[in-house]
């Protein structure tokens, strides 16, 4: 009887320490724990988000992170930390760290154009079999595709300008390499295609051997595993209709990342303390090298161009966006896909970051409230990557 009120009194102390933690935020004030909740799922069920993970960062350590929602809600089944949830695009920021160390391991050099690295013309691939009467590909290297300047659509499937299903997907080198930024997965793509023939490794066997293992993401993986079966998340469209994922067993670099908000985590705290990689392959990483002009992220190839992003000085760098505001620089990657939003952010000058995994159509509508409640960042360029909030 003794043990069982003992430890009772040891759980409502544990919870009085939780919602009392406090969370510094980027201009120095403080959120607490049970702020930080009330605004959460004030903002889940005003946009109807069925589910969101959540971790913010501080001193580049991890101080605050917890799950909100349903991983399925027809089921009733009840996200935890450990869940497996589909990282979409975030697949691009852990491949850009890949291709950087084995850059720093001098496998593959970021200037050298790609098709030096393979055994026949890139168009003799049959992927990229479209692009034979357009011998611009030889411009095409490494840091062309990691910050999205190659020229390539971002899914063949889609037409690159009117965001229109493209039936025929044919392949086309929209502006020549490097001339301007416009994101594209089938830079991503080509790149994956050079790495793997030149290691005779797949991504995911390298992603083992040089990150997960090593931060120990025991919970991660470009292609599916049976061991996820036990607890992952179901995506939800805007009207609640379950939306899964593909289990995959080929690893797309761009896109098949499958993770969990304490893996993601880990990779993240990683990163904001510098580890992996040389200090001189790190700023390498998160330097600007295009200037981004245009006044939406998508559709990807657009004339439309704006200077209100100037401010920020906003820009890509070798698998992240970057901007630079008063608290210093930052770097970013964004997720998306049918029935998933996710978000992430690092202040690496403040030490502090922010990861926001949705399996919801509706997540990107509390985007901007969640950023600007929870670490103050006003910062991120919302119209740009469309987040507008449900307002």
């Amino acid at each position: 009887m003794k043990l069982k009120i003992l430890i009772g009194l040891m759980l409502i102390f544990n919870l009085a320490i939780g919602q009392n933690q406090q969370i510094t935020r980027l201009d120095g004030s403080k959120i607490s724990a049970s702020a930080i909740d009330e605004t959460v799922n004030r903002l889940m069920k005003k946009a109807n988000v069925q589910g969101l993970s959540l971790s913010i960062i501080n001193k580049s350590q991890q101080p605050y992170l917890k799950s909100y929602g349903y991983k399925n809600l027809d089921k009733n089944e009840f996200l935890d930390s450990a869940t497996v949830l589909y990282a979409a695009s975030f697949s691009k920021a852990v491949f850009g760290y890949l291709t950087m160390k084995l850059v720093e391991e001098k496998v593959i050099d970021l200037d050298k154009p790609l098709y030096t690295y393979l055994s026949k013309p890139i168009p003799e691939y049959e992927y990229f079999s479209d692009l034979k009467s357009d011998d611009r590909w030889k411009l095409m290297n490494a840091r062309m595709c990691l910050s999205h300047t190659t020229g390539l659509p971002n899914v063949r499937w889609v037409h690159p300008t009117t965001g229109v299903q493209d039936t025929l997907g044919i392949m086309k080198i929209y502006f020549t390499p490097g001339q301007k930024y416009a994101y594209s997965g089938e830079g991503i793509k080509l790149l994956q295609l050079v790495i793997e023939e030149v290691t005779k490794q797949n991504v995911e066997e390298l992603a083992i051997e040089k990150i997960f293992n090593p931060i120990g993401m025991t919970r991660t993986g470009y292609i599916w595993y049976d061991r996820f079966d036990n607890n992952y998340a179901t995506g939800h469209l805007s009207d609640n209709t379950l939306n899964p994922k593909k289990k995959r067993t080929k690893p797309v670099a761009g896109a098949s990342l499958v993770t969990t908000i304490t893996d993601y985590t880990r990779f993240i705290e990683h990163l904001m303390n510098q580890k992996g990689l040389d200090k001189s392959m790190f700023e390498e990483m998160i330097s600007p090298q295009i200037e981004i002009l245009s006044k939406t992220q998508f559709p990807p190839i657009t004339e439309e161009t704006t200077t209100e992003n100037k401010a920020i000085n906003l820009s890509y760098g070798l698998g992240w966006g970057l901007l630079k505001c008063k608290y210093g620089r930052a770097f970013f990657k964004e997720g998306h896909d049918d029935a998933w939003r996710n978000y992430n952010i690092n202040f690496i000058d403040k030490g502090i970051s922010i990861i926001i995994i949705t399996n919801s159509a509706n997540g990107e509508l509390i985007f901007k409230e969640l950023l600007e409640t929870l670490i103050a960042d006003t910062f991120t360029p919302w119209k740009w990557e469309s987040y507008f909030p449900i307002d």
